[in-house]
């Protein structure tokens, strides 16, 4: 079976303002029908690569092309099977919600009301209100729309879901699944990295401008360091478990052991079992460990960064 071409392709993507660099040497793609999740640090880079990808920022050198047309020179006709959903939405406040979205509808000439209506129906938005009324979260929902209601081939979200109550995040995702269902391509950079990990399929990792890691997250996990918790009839003969190649650290309390694992653990287990194991438990990383680990350095001891920080 032939590979899909990308839908998203950025290749050596480079940003400098100035002398002050803002990405450097950012290369992935993103194939349609896929969530691909952008992360990093405040200040890490993604939303200067977004901007560029949609044509707000010039850039210094590289190349992106989105549905195989170089964003650098293409027309203004592929904006329109784009949607893009800024991080810092700009909404004109004296318009109604339904005034705004028609204005937005019209400007890619197309006649969304049915659209509008029903994505307004299933976010829970008041249409008739004025945006200077709403509340953050109705403001965001609004960008939503936007970004979603003319059924683009390519989804480019910055921070989607802020100020979204946890039921309205719910139906964002079912509209991200509807939308990947009809192979959309969606780059989703989010600060929230469980719904990444809900949603996503690959990631890239950015921090200071630079790519760490391009990764199905399921690998990283899988290269990622993992605790399990053996528990034995009597005390444990711990150097056994820890002449396991996989195994890093071992700590033993009487019949209790516990063991930081890299990679495969089937070896480890087969040891277990060999000295009598009773119960095993398993802490599977997360993509927020995960992330941690490479943003630090790659020191699970390092400083992490604050949770404020994360985006």
């Amino acid at each position: 079976m032939a590979a899909l071409t990308p839908a998203i392709s950025l290749s050596g993507l480079t940003k400098f303002y100035g002398r002050q660099l803002g990405v450097a040497d950012l290369t992935f793609d993103v194939s349609p029908g896929e969530v691909f999740g952008f992360l990093g640090p405040n200040g890490a880079g993604k939303t200067t690569a977004m901007r560029m990808l949609v044509g707000l920022l010039r850039i210094s050198s590289g190349r992106a092309t989105i549905l195989g047309q170089d964003v650098a020179t293409a027309p203004a006709a592929l904006r329109g099977r784009v949607g893009y959903l800024p991080g810092a939405l700009a909404l004109y406040k004296n318009l109604t919600a339904r005034e705004y979205l028609t204005f937005v509808a019209r400007m890619r000439h197309r006649d969304l009301d049915t659209e509008i209506a029903g994505l307004a129906g299933r976010l829970n938005l008041d249409l008739s209100r004025h945006i200077h009324d709403l509340s953050k979260g109705n403001q965001q929902k609004i960008g939503v729309i936007q970004a979603l209601m003319h059924e683009p081939e390519v989804l480019i979200l910055d921070e989607p879901t802020s100020g979204l109550d946890p039921i309205v995040q719910r139906e964002f995702e079912a509209l991200v699944d509807e939308a990947t269902s009809r192979g959309a391509a969606i780059l989703l950079s989010s600060h929230v990295l469980s719904e990444v990990e809900h949603l996503a399929q690959r990631v890239a990792i950015v921090d200071d401008g630079h790519l760490l890691v391009v990764e199905h997250i399921d690998r990283l996990k899988e290269r990622s360091v993992r605790s399990l918790e053996l528990t034995f009839r009597t005390a444990v003969d711990t150097q056994r478990l820890a002449a396991v190649p996989s195994v890093e650290t071992v700590t033993a309390h009487g019949s209790v052991a516990t063991c930081t694992v890299v990679g495969a653990h089937t070896e480890l287990l087969r040891v277990a079992v060999e000295l009598g194991v009773e119960t095993v438990r398993t802490q599977e990383p997360s993509l927020e460990d995960i992330f941690m680990t490479l943003v630090s350095g790659g020191d699970p001891d390092a400083p992490a960064p604050a949770a404020e920080d994360l985006a």
